[in-house]
């Protein structure tokens, strides 16, 4: 039996299979390019506050057959959460797998989005922000 290697670009096609990052996905975005539904899986408190342009909100918590219901199973979905530090859009991408539906991280979050990125945020002022 031969022994199998895997070679770099075997392992890096397959990360970019799985993980896309906040630059391609904005540019997506601009070019009106998006064959995915691009999904905040923060809390909804944490959505209203700030979240990217074009983002729909679905806690991973709340990721289950029943409110993904109204999807198509070739709906493709990028999820992201707070950012690096963060395990959540990798807990939801893997609950969308388990689905059956395609699931992409967007690496970086809504910090590399909003605060290092600077790209455009749909918001929500509250009292403390003021």
């Amino acid at each position: 039996m031969m022994k199998q290697t895997l070679t770099a670009s075997d392992f890096f096609s397959a990360k970019l299979a799985f993980e896309t990052d906040c630059a391609d996905v904005y540019t997506d975005i601009m070019k009106k390019r998006c064959d995915y539904v691009l999904l905040d899986v923060r809390s909804t408190e944490a959505f209203q506050k700030s979240h990217a342009i074009t983002a729909k909100n679905l806690p991973t918590s709340e990721i289950n057959a029943e409110t993904l219901a109204n999807y198509a199973y070739d709906t493709k979905f990028v999820v992201y959460c707070w950012g690096p530090g963060c395990n959540g859009a990798t807990k939801a991408a893997l609950r969308l797998s388990d689905l059956g539906y395609r699931a992409k991280e967007m690496i970086g979050g809504i910090h590399y989005w909003e605060d290092l990125e600077r790209y455009p945020v749909n918001r929500r002022n509250v009292a403390i922000q003021q």
